[in-house]
């Protein structure tokens, strides 16, 4: 399988003046990150730990202070332009658009700069204008679009010649709901259709988990995670949660092995059961409630990823 980011030992330090005195700032710290072709990959951690820092390395913004990083083959150093026509980033607040021109033009100028022949340029712009719903306002100048708006023509435009690689920084900020789920479809769809490789990093952690199947967690410049949600509930052992639906009306379930009850609704028709996958497992919670009563319906839920990290960063605190 290709390999689109290949990092061994990147790393990153800064010199900064504090007071009469100047510290070094270690930005990222000895990190190693292999992502394969069509990955999805949420890049998490908290203000600080050095996710910007990182992708401005991937895409050769900033020289690393050691290690090295290949990105879709190439030296994002010395292959920079090279480099600029497979990689798609949105970096939060800082816009590739024309500020004082309509959308319309800021498209046509990137078609032109990415070389794109104008019957390309043109069937790919209607694709996104209609995905991406921007017909309405490809007339306004950049400047006078609300912060949604410039957001879905961001992404249209880190999109607009196909890349490889689609590095996306908060890409559903000030988004209303269905725009959300019309972003994410539209990404969803845009990986399946051209194998597009995605790295997210984002404070929504509904994005991560609708839009990544691997996550990567930094902490103060370091890899402290590499798998799945999954992975990482079970690593600062947050519990799953069993649903269970009943026939009749039924006591709550609190005396069962290794599970604590949480909630029950309607006189106990449905109870909510929490329980540690590395103590128990579902089957086996099930299997309990079982012998109490007859189960109708039941659904596992996986923790949220926001409980997942607080849990971790407290632990890191301890």
């Amino acid at each position: 399988m290709t390999t689109i980011v290949d990092a061994r030992g990147l790393t990153r330090h800064f010199r900064v003046r504090d007071g009469a005195r100047r510290r070094t700032v270690r930005a990222v710290e000895q990190l190693d990150l292999t992502i394969a072709a069509g990955e999805a990959v949420g890049y998490i951690g908290a203000n600080g730990a050095g996710k910007s820092t990182t992708i401005k390395l991937l895409v050769g913004i900033l020289v690393p202070t050691d290690g090295q990083v290949t990105t879709c083959g190439l030296d994002p150093v010395r292959q920079r332009r090279h480099l600029a026509r497979q990689v798609g980033v949105v970096f939060g607040q800082r816009s590739q658009l024309w500020w004082d021109l309509p959308v319309r033009e800021s498209f046509d100028l990137l078609a032109a700069i990415h070389g794109l022949r104008r019957v390309d340029a043109a069937g790919r712009q209607a694709e996104l204008f209609e995905r991406l719903e921007l017909g309405e306002f490809l007339a306004t100048p950049v400047r006078q679009l609300s912060l949604g708006q410039r957001m879905r023509a961001e992404v249209a435009a880190a999109l607009l010649h196909r890349p490889q690689l689609v590095i996306l920084d908060e890409p559903t900020i000030g988004l209303d709901v269905l725009s959300k789920q019309r972003l994410r479809e539209f990404l969803i769809e845009q990986r399946r259709q051209h194998g597009t490789t995605l790295v997210l990093t984002t404070h929504d952690m509904g994005d991560v988990e609708r839009l990544c199947q691997r996550i990567v967690l930094v902490d103060h410049g370091r890899k402290r995670f590499d798998g799945t949600l999954h992975g990482l509930s079970r690593m600062v052992g947050v519990e799953r949660v069993l649903v269970v639906d009943l026939a009749v009306p039924t006591a709550d379930l609190v005396d069962l092995p290794d599970v604590r009850h949480l909630v029950s609704e309607a006189d106990g028709l449905r109870q909510e059961l929490a329980f540690d996958p590395d103590v128990t497992s579902a089957a086996a919670v099930l299997t309990a409630v079982s012998e109490r009563a007859e189960v109708v319906d039941l659904a596992v839920r996986e923790p949220e990823i926001e409980a997942v990290l607080r849990r971790l960063y407290a632990a890191r605190r301890t």
